[in-house]
């Protein structure tokens, strides 16, 4: 019998020191490859012409002199060019790679052009479109993108056109003639990818204009769409390959604001493009401020107006939300509080989508309430503020989301309101994706962090080296000086993994939301006496929770049923290590309370808790203010 409970002890041990040779093996793993990246661009082996994020050196068919020679040498048909891009768009310079990525265009090169939003990659085929024979095909993914991109082009009168299953048979009938009329009666052809896939007709007319020499170029818009380990995957996109080899001597041109090397690499094998020249700019928008808010319930909408109110008025804006639901019930609320506002989904009739779409861009509405149906490629400048009512399901998706602001280079805002509720939502939307939880853990890593710079957040995303002073104070964390505490929660991490263990012993499952009523006393009556009650106000509990979450001592658990799919929270792979009692779980908090409170709470934690003062109290700080404050623990 002793030697049965001696093998179980060690076994639970053995347990216990492999889930730390794993941690500390993930941990060594990351920070090897965080090395290798660093020491290649210090070496120089990363030109700014190649992928960021490569894990391997580049090969060295695209150098740094001919980047340079592309974005100075003189071609044939330079004085067009710039005589066309003072003259029709009204542009007195290109802005970084916008040249190079043009000539190389020009000279029938195959290129992959990562930029980020707002930094002028629609012009790279424009320009080109309207300096050569015949027509550019441009294939984007969504009606809106298009009729955002026509409404510009017929404004500087840049003959252009679409083919969508909005377009009328007279419409079509004159486009699809056109595309073989030797005079060209348009320079830009806009269509979607399921037009291509889905369009006998249409695909017999681009090989007539492919013979006749009148199909210049191919531009694929969001060129992530194609991968499905890119955070916006189309199916459609999937046969675009069909472009490349039925029209092997046109050049393709692929852009994106958001994609790494792997999506890049999946997005070649795809479009069946042999080698690319891929150019990269810098992620960082300088002029865009970037803040998280906390909402104080389920409903924001008046959170959201009172800033509208006082910080934007007259000020066009963007507010993202969840579903086409929210859509409509957050414009009907924005309404009420005398903001003019309309929805944006993609169940609308294409009329009114037209229409408020118009209205936007003409200041005519000040906001436009939309899902991501109403995003990639919008190309309004002046947009002041682009408030997410939700989290976007990824930083790629959030980093273009929020990018549609401040595209004429002023001063605009960023800003995402986040919810505990709003995890689990999301989480049961991106189940079926590949890698949609790992994307959504980031998205929320990014919201409940309070020390590091959100610029910083967003380079290590995308495999860039950043430094923090180049953020200039334009995120909130920066800009209010790191105030931020260090506590142990580890009593508080053993109460509420309790919780979740016993459920699970008795063959219960519990939504986070049951987890945070067991754990304030407000679950079943049965249960009530057997379990650890806290003394942590709702916001706390919900953070701790998300921490620990995001840190593997519990992990997602989904049931599916015929109309819905349910979010469950189980055990996680670390959550053994808490039966050790020298683990320990710290956790960085935003500091809201006083030195002495802060005392408080960490004896609440347990007597071997700490709370460590890390950050700066901000200068403009009030400490008499601050001490009357209640406690908070926020992430």
């Amino acid at each position: 019998m002793t030697n049965n409970i001696e093998l179980d002890s060690v076994e639970a041990e053995l347990e216990m020191v492999e889930l730390q040779i794993s941690e500390l093996l993930e941990k060594q793993t990351k920070l090897s490859s965080r090395k290798n990246k660093l020491l290649q661009i210090l070496e120089g082996a990363c030109s700014s012409a190649q992928p960021s994020g490569s894990s391997k050196p580049p090969k060295p068919s695209f150098s740094k002199q001919d980047l340079q020679h592309y974005e100075e040498s003189d071609f044939s048909w330079s004085k067009e060019v710039q005589a066309k891009l003072c003259n029709v768009f009204q542009l007195s310079k290109f802005r970084p790679l916008q040249r190079a990525a043009i000539n190389l265009s020009m000279s029938g090169k195959d290129l992959f052009l990562v930029m980020p939003t707002g930094r002028g990659k629609s012009l790279c085929y424009q320009l080109p479109a309207l300096c050569s024979k015949g027509f550019t095909l441009v294939i984007a993914p969504l009606v809106s993108l298009m009729e955002d991109q026509l409404m510009y082009l017929k404004s500087i009168n840049v003959p252009a056109v679409t083919l969508n299953a909005s377009s009328t048979k007279e419409d079509s009938k004159q486009v699809l003639a056109g595309m073989t009329d030797k005079n060209s009666p348009f320079k830009l052809l806009y269509v979607t990818p399921e037009k291509i896939a889905k369009s006998k007709l249409l695909m017999s007319k681009l090989e007539k204009a492919y013979n006749m020499n009148l199909l210049a170029r191919i531009a694929v818009d969001e060129v992530h769409c194609c991968s499905q380990w890119g955070h916006d995957f189309r199916p459609d996109y999937k046969l675009l390959g069909i472009l490349k080899r039925q029209f092997p001597k046109v050049s393709l041109v692929g852009l994106t604001a958001t994609a790494t090397s792997n999506v890049l690499k999946d997005c070649q094998k795809i479009l069946c493009v042999q080698e690319p020249i891929t150019l990269t700019a810098p992620f960082n928008r300088p002029n865009l401020y970037y803040e998280v808010r906390f909402k104080h319930n389920e409903d924001c909408t008046h959170q959201i107006a009172e800033l509208i109110r006082e910080r934007y008025k007259n000020q066009s804006g963007i507010v993202y939300v969840f579903s086409q639901k929210d859509a409509e019930v957050v414009a009907t609320d924005l309404q009420k509080r005398n903001i003019l506002a309309q929805p944006y989904h993609a169940n609308m009739e294409p009329s009114d989508k037209s229409l408020w779409h118009q209205q936007w861009s003409s200041k005519k509405i000040q906001v436009v309430v939309a899902t991501v149906a109403f995003g990639m490629g919008i190309d309004k400048a002046d947009v002041r503020f682009v408030i997410h009512h939700t989290i976007s399901k990824s930083i790629e998706n959030y980093y273009q989301e929020s990018g549609r602001a401040g595209r004429d280079d002023g001063s605009a805002d960023c800003i995402v309101f986040f919810g505990f509720a709003d995890i689990f939502r999301i989480s049961t939307m991106v189940v079926m994706e590949n890698t949609g939880q790992q994307k959504l853990q980031n998205m929320v890593a990014y919201c409940q962090n309070v020390d590091r710079c959100r610029r910083a957040m967003m380079a290590i995303h995308f495999d860039e080296v950043w430094n923090d002073d180049e953020c200039n104070q334009m995120c909130d964390v920066c800009r209010h000086g790191n105030d931020y505490i260090t506590m142990d929660i580890t009593k508080h991490a053993r109460d509420v993994v309790a919780i979740v263990e016993m459920a699970s012993s008795m063959d219960e499952k519990l939504t986070p939301l049951k987890v945070c009523d067991a754990w304030m006393g407000k679950g079943p009556a049965k249960h009530r006496k057997t379990l650890k009650v806290t003394s942590l106000s709702r916001v706390e509990v919900e953070s701790v929770i998300i921490h620990l979450l995001l840190h593997g001592y519990f992990s997602e658990d989904f049931s599916f049923t015929p109309y819905t799919t349910h979010f469950y929270l189980k055990l996680g792979r670390k959550a053994a290590l808490l039966k050790n009692d020298n683990h320990s779980i710290t956790m960085k908090m935003r500091r809201v309370m006083s030195h002495a409170t802060v005392k408080k709470v960490s004896e609440s934690a347990g007597k071997n808790s700490s709370a460590k003062v890390e950050g700066k109290r901000p200068a403009d700080s009030d400490d008499k203010k601050s001490v009357a404050k209640k406690v908070k623990i926020l992430p």
